[in-house]
């Protein structure tokens, strides 16, 4: 399939279902109804944001969500450090992911954690998109001592959350639950958290991801954040789900790693359901998507630009996905990340750009 027909079968798939149920009127804790934020809302909650730009960001001490949360592997040194350099290079928001069984070990102590994040984060101007739930990478994962990274294995050990627990225990779906609503619960009314991302790229576990899906949002509605809720849509597989993702998310967000022709496809089939845009994952530059061809295009037209990767470290994605280095010798083109972990930028002229791209007006 050529990427000019991908983009016409993502929006018939998403059109064809256009009419398939939000969810509605959610009962709160607080007897109120909750449903969907109206699109006037959600433009109006967008028109209050600076231009959103930044990274998907796991400080390079941590190979995965487990590494970065768990309160020995916890690094708060590392995590202000390689966030005052991208407050640098002006950016102002990043997306974070979390892992259930952080939590599971000690809910308070995570809460914890996070708080101390954000204020971290704070300090440095910079927003944060928590993200829940991810369907992508490692299905199994424990608790304690994370693995070392495999030698040139682009996220050797970044993890899925509940990953083959979704089939193997039906009663984690519980544990989710609780797990959603109080840290939705927490941090309702935090003006640091500047939207919730409740499942990561679902479909690897087909019907099961989409009851998930539908939970998440449900516990989400009722919870009713003011912040707004989102999934991405990131792919044609599942039509159920990419109609579910654009129907039922406050703000629309998408993941996009092509060249700006494929990029603007997608963001003109995007654009027709009238509400914010944020692109929550792009740049791979050996894919064309870079931060001199995208960043600008984003930003011309109103889009969040949140790249994948900050500082080079445990999670490998300097390393293309689909070209691992068995030696680990440093590749010639790094995939992701925008830092050594020294602080020197791979690129001086990337970081001259997205630091010409912050100063100016849209």
């Amino acid at each position: 399939m050529t990427k000019s027909i991908f983009f016409l079968v993502l929006f018939l798939t998403i059109t064809g279902s256009l009419k398939s149920n939000p969810i509605t009127n959610i009962e709160t804790k607080n007897g109120d109804s909750t449903s969907r934020w109206s699109n006037d809302k959600a433009q109006k909650w967008y028109a209050q944001q600076p231009w959103l730009r930044g990274c998907n960001f796991n400080p390079s001490t941590a190979i995965n969500q487990l590494e970065m949360w768990q309160a020995e592997s916890f690094d708060p040194v590392t995590i202000n450090r390689e966030l005052g350099w991208a407050k640098n290079i002006g950016m102002n928001c990043m997306r974070v992911y979390l892992h259930h069984l952080a939590w599971e070990i000690n809910p308070s102590g995570f809460k914890a954690r996070m708080k101390k994040y954000l204020k971290i984060a704070d300090k440095n101007d910079i927003k944060t998109i928590f993200v829940f739930l991810d369907d992508c990478w490692n299905p199994t994962y424990t608790a304690g001592k994370q693995p070392e990274p495999k030698p040139g294995v682009h996220n050797s050990g970044w993890v899925k959350d509940p990953g083959d627990l979704l089939n193997q225990n039906p009663l984690i779906i519980n544990t989710l639950e609780l797990y959603v609503k109080d840290i939705l619960t927490t941090f309702k009314n935090d003006r640091r958290i500047l939207l919730w991302d409740l499942y990561n790229e679902p479909g690897v576990y087909n019907e099961q991801s989409l009851k998930l899906l539908t939970s998440a949002f449900k516990w989400g509605r009722f919870v009713n954040p003011s912040q707004p809720l989102t999934s991405a849509v990131f792919s044609t597989r599942n039509s159920a789900i990419n109609s579910f993702q654009v129907n039922n998310s406050d703000v629309i967000t998408y993941h996009n790693y092509d060249d700006p022709s494929e990029h603007i496809q997608a963001i003109d089939t995007l654009k027709r359901y009238n509400r914010p845009l944020l692109c929550t994952e792009y740049m791979a530059r050996k894919h064309n998507s870079l931060f001199s061809n995208i960043m600008p295009l984003l930003k011309k037209n109103h889009i969040a630009a949140i790249n994948w990767g900050l500082v080079a470290g445990k999670s490998n994605t300097k390393y293309a996905w689909d070209e691992p280095i068995a030696d680990g010798t440093e590749p010639k083109l790094w995939f992701h990340e925008i830092f050594y972990s020294d602080g020197r930028p791979y690129k001086q002229d990337e970081v001259d750009l997205i630091k010409r791209l912050s100063e100016s007006k849209y």
